[in-house]
């Protein structure tokens, strides 16, 4: 759950999963305003640098609009260097006035890399691939975790059963689920 400073709860759930040498990212799409359920199928993960890097978002759709296009001005500026682009972005929202206001988490992959970026500064790479952030990240975070080790199941497959696992727990996440993968 993401709380905004005027009270209203942004939730989502993305995950992230690099496994067998595939990456994986998925979302719900559900979009909550207080406790009502404003959609149903919003699609909260991307492509970006031609086709080359994943990004999902959780908290307020403009923020994460705003930052994902500061995101794709850097991959050009640092030609797609993933983990320079997250440095430079995690810098620039947390010492820039206007985007230390911004209320929303990324989450960002490569077929090498896999980052958590905040607006605090964070940059947090996981020891194993795994990210994910939301209002159901951590259920999401855990089935992952466990599905990757105890099954055989690619990494699509473990993003699908990961979000229906959070989706059974989390009143923030729905079953509509997408996933893009490299």
């Amino acid at each position: 759950m993401f709380e905004h400073k005027s009270g209203i709860i942004y939730g989502t759930t993305i995950i992230g999963v690099r496994h067998k040498g595939k990456s994986a990212m998925g979302g719900d799409g559900q979009v909550t305003l207080g406790q009502t359920i404003m959609k149903h199928n919003s699609r909260k993960i991307r492509k970006l640098h031609n086709d080359q890097i994943i990004a999902g978002f959780a908290g307020a759709a403009a923020d994460a609009f705003t930052l994902f296009e500061r995101f794709e001005e850097k991959l050009e500026r640092y030609s797609g260097n993933l983990p320079r682009v997250v440095v430079e972005l995690a810098k620039d929202w947390r010492t820039d006035k206007y985007l230390r206001r911004l209320e929303a988490l990324l989450a960002i992959m490569d077929d090498k890399y896999s980052f958590v970026v905040s607006g605090t500064g964070e940059v947090i790479e996981p020891d194993d691939g795994v990210v994910a952030i939301g209002s159901g990240g951590n259920y999401a975070l855990a089935a992952a975790r466990s599905l990757s080790r105890f099954s055989d199941l690619d990494a699509e497959d473990i993003v699908r059963e990961s979000l229906k696992i959070a989706a059974e727990i989390c009143i923030y996440t729905n079953e509509n689920i997408a996933v893009e993968t490299l």
